[in-house]
């Protein structure tokens, strides 16, 4: 697929969100993820209500978000009226 890119005199090129239009409706997945942690399966078969899954995060460290499997940012749990969301407090850049 090969985009045209206005440019001025200079080379540079000026984007608004009006280029990016053409996708605003393109589906993504997004995953938030509070921390991991492995186990055996026979310890997972062993888990009930109640059990508590210690993950490799600590009480407030950052958290990871996804777009498509690829990280793009990091963030803060927050609660807004009665629901947890996220914040970003850091955006990842590609490279």
């Amino acid at each position: 697929m090969l985009a045209e890119v206005d440019s001025d005199d200079t080379g540079n090129s000026e984007k608004s969100a009006a280029d990016l239009e053409a996708v605003f409706d393109v589906p993504v997945r997004l995953s938030v993820v509070l921390g991991r942690t492995r186990m055996p399966v026979a310890k997972l078969l062993k888990m009930d209500i109640g059990t508590v899954v210690e993950l490799d995060r600590q009480v407030g460290e950052a958290i990871d978000i996804y777009v498509n499997d690829r990280l793009v940012a990091r963030g803060e749990i927050v609660l807004v009226e009665g629901r947890l969301g996220v914040t970003m407090t850091e955006i990842i850049k590609a490279g």
